[in-house]
Order: structure tokens, then sequence, then C-alpha cells
């Protein structure tokens, strides 16, 4: 139904865009015919009096000789009135009858300022247009003095121009209705990937399984790229889900083991009571599921969080907030990053923790602070063996831990924290054998 609803809006546009190009085009063609028409009608009423005055010039007798103003000019027929100067009639066209062709005070108007013009008027039901121009005062003739008016009828052009109206209406209409019909063909051919598109998105949506794909568009095109980048989300929902199960399995199987060593200590202490060791392990088990916790919610936080905030951090500081005996700091200038303070605070003591436990126990962990080619680095570094580079591609995956038999147990997490920080805040951690490296934009 979007479908063919978005096929008809766009035949309908179509179709609407094309009525209307064919009326402005129609109402240019009109206006111009309309201009030509009235230039020609004007040329003619003049041309009509300058043979007029001509004729009271040369030969004013022949004035009222019969069928003397009886004339064309072209295709139009002409009616003629000649008067004298005190505005009575010498003589007239014989089809021009007892009509008037302009109002006695007209007639004086342009025998007095001696200035020609042009008038509507009516004869009867008939529209005219009229010339009226004085007659120079030049021999005896009965007019010399006068004016003539010159006038045509316009009922031909205005039924001219009546049928280019009707014709330019039939003509919008006609295109407007093909141009609907054409672009109905032509969107429905067009649509009809996204259509099968749709369809296909709306069995994955009912079935729920993210494993299917949506059949490719066949064309390079637009359509295609939709398909393409669609496909791709798919791809990533599915990598998503299998993530999120694992973390799933991979959570149930932690929290699996301290709640086991629990209810364990609780059934030995309903039995045989409390004793220093028992009650030992208690508090050891807490602590480790407290952690673990934590570092779930610190995690899902990440995961759920939005960019990074706006907020100026001073990477230099944070960094010398975690100085201690064990842990050295070479920060000699200002870092300034974009960011949460917060989570970058945890990231680093992430960082600190993990190489405190993992280095040897005597030395010292050295953190380093610089600014490169605006890029905020943040280096952390044991003087243990470090990682090899099989184990550095899963340092920071999520509930992997190092394969070393004297590490204390921890949750796994703190380094993939630490990624997952880095990410959000548009930066990015690696490792390469004891060196930890957390880069970030800098403000600079």
């Amino acid at each position: 139904m979007r479908a063919r609803s978005l096929r008809l809006r766009i035949a309908l546009a179509v179709g609407a865009a094309i009525a209307l190009a064919t009326v402005l085009l129609g109402v240019a063609v009109i206006a111009l015919s309309e201009r030509e028409e009235a230039t020609s009608r004007d040329d003619a009423l003049r041309a009509g009096a300058t043979q007029v005055a001509q004729l009271s010039a040369s030969a004013p007798a022949l004035l009222t000789a019969p069928g003397a103003l009886e004339g064309r000019v072209g295709s139009r027929r002409l009616l003629v009135e000649v008067v004298d100067r005190r505005g009575r009639s010498v003589a007239r066209s014989a089809s021009l009858g007892g009509g008037l062709l302009a109002t006695p005070a007209q007639i004086a108007e342009v025998i007095r300022t001696g200035r020609a013009h042009y008038a509507n008027s009516k004869l009867g039901d008939e529209s005219l247009r009229s010339y009226l121009a004085p007659l120079a005062a030049i021999g005896s003739g009965p007019a010399a003095g006068g004016a003539v008016l010159v006038a045509t009828s316009t009922a031909a052009d205005e039924r001219t121009a009546h049928r280019i109206r009707v014709l330019v209406l039939l003509a919008a209409a006609g295109a407007a209705v093909l141009a609907i019909g054409i672009a109905l063909l032509l969107t429905r051919r067009a649509l009809r990937p996204l259509t099968d598109l749709s369809a296909a998105a709306r069995e994955i949506g009912e079935t729920g399984d993210p494993t299917r794909r949506l059949p490719p568009a066949g064309a390079g095109d637009e359509v295609g790229a939709l398909s393409e980048t669609l496909n791709a989300m798919l791809a990533s929902l599915e990598r998503a889900r299998e993530a999120e199960h694992r973390f799933v399995a991979d959570a149930s199987h932690e929290l699996r083991t301290p709640l086991t060593a629990l209810r364990g200590n609780a059934a030995y202490i309903a039995q045989h009571g409390a004793n220093a060791e028992v009650l030992s392990d208690l508090e050891s088990d807490a602590r480790r599921l407290a952690r673990l916790l934590d570092d779930l919610l610190a995690l899902a936080r990440e995961d759920a969080a939005g960019p990074s905030s706006s907020e100026p951090v001073r990477l230099d500081r944070l960094a010398l907030a975690s100085a201690s005996p064990r842990v050295e700091v070479d920060a000699p200038s200002p870092v300034t990053v974009r960011g949460d303070a917060d989570a970058l605070a945890r990231a680093i003591a992430n960082l600190v923790e993990n190489a405190l436990v993992h280095g040897p126990a005597d030395e010292v962990v050295r953190i380093q602070v610089r600014e490169e080619a605006g890029r905020a680095r943040l280096t952390v570094t044991d003087q243990g063996a470090g990682l090899s580079p099989e184990q550095a591609e899963h340092a920071f995956e999520r509930f992997w831990r190092a394969p070393v038999a004297d590490a204390p147990a921890g949750s796994g997490l703190g380094l993939a924290i630490v990624r997952a920080t880095a990410e959000r805040h548009g930066g990015s951690a690696s490792v390469a054998g004891a060196t930890f490296t957390l880069e970030l934009p800098s403000m600079a």
C-alpha cells in the first residue's frame, strides 16, 4: 500500500508539473499572441487614419464619394467617420449606419489638443477598438481642421484568444493524464526493487532471523546501494547478537563460580558452623562477585552510552592522580582531550591495575603522557615479559585472561572496558609486549 501510495504521489506530482508547465507555456503564448494581435490591430487603425488624412489633404471632394470610406487593411474591416472642426459628421462608412464611434467630448478633445489616441468603445453589442486622430487644416475641404475616427471590431480577436485558452487547457489536461500514466508505469518498474526489499525486510522482521539477507537489487544505483547497506546492517546486527549471546554465556559462567562458592560455604556454615577460613573464603567470593558486577555494569554503560561529552579533560592530571610508590608518571606538559573524565579515569586505573597485577612485584609501572600530531597518547608499561603477538590479539576481548599460572583471578573485563571507552571517545587501545597504549584525539 505504501509503495502504491508513493507511486501515486510521484505520478500526481509529475502530472501536476507537466500541467503547470503547459499552462505557463500557454499563458505565455496567449500573452504574446494577444500582444501581436493588438499591435497589428492598432497599426491597421493608424494606417486607415493616415489614408483618410491623405485623401482629405489631396482630394477632399472624394471624402463624400460613395464607397470612398469603405476599406480594409489586411484582413480587418474598418469603420471610418470624418468630422469637421466643429465636430459635425462630414462622411462615414455605409456600414456604420447611424452609430457613433466616439462621444462629442472625445472628438472635441482630439480637435482641441491635436493629439491622436486609441480608445475602446461599443457599437451596440459589438466591442470596438478606435483610433481618433486630428486632420490638418490644409486646403478648403470640409474636413480640414477636423478629425478622423477609425474603428474595427475586436470580436474576432476575442474568439481567437478564447480558442487558444481552451486549447491550452485541453493540452494541459491531456499532457497531465499522459504524464501520470507514463509516471505510473515508470515508477512501478523503478520501485519494484524497493517493494521486494520491503517484503523481504518484513519477513525478516516477522521471523526475527538475523542470518537472512535482503535480495540483491541487481543494479548499480541508489536502490542497489540501499540493499548493500541494509545487508551490511543485518550482518552487523547478527554479529552483535552473537557477541551478546557470547557475553551472556560468559557472564553466566563467570557469575556461576563465585555464586557456587558462596552457596557451598553458606551450606558448610549451616552444617558445621563458622570458622575463620570459611569466613575468609566468603569475603573473597563476595569481593570477586562485587568486582565482577561492577565491571559488567561499567561495560554495559560504555556499550549503551552515546558519543562522549565535549568536556575538556586533562589527561596528564588523570595520569598524575594514579602516581604511587610503584607507579611513576612522566607527563611533562599539559595534554587535553574532550570526553568523560570519570570514564577516562576508570580506563587509566584499569591499565595501571593490569600492569601491577601482571608485572613483577618489585618493579615499578611507568605511565607516559605525550601529545603528537594532534593525538594524545597515554602508555602504561610494566617490567614483565609482556604478551606475545598471539595473546595481544585477544587482550581486549571480554572475559579473556592471560594464561599465567600465578596471576590472581580477575573478571577479564578490565581491558575490554578500556577499549570500549577509547572507541567511544574516538580513539583506540592497543598493546605491544608489556606496553598498553590509550590513544585519543587531542584538543590541540
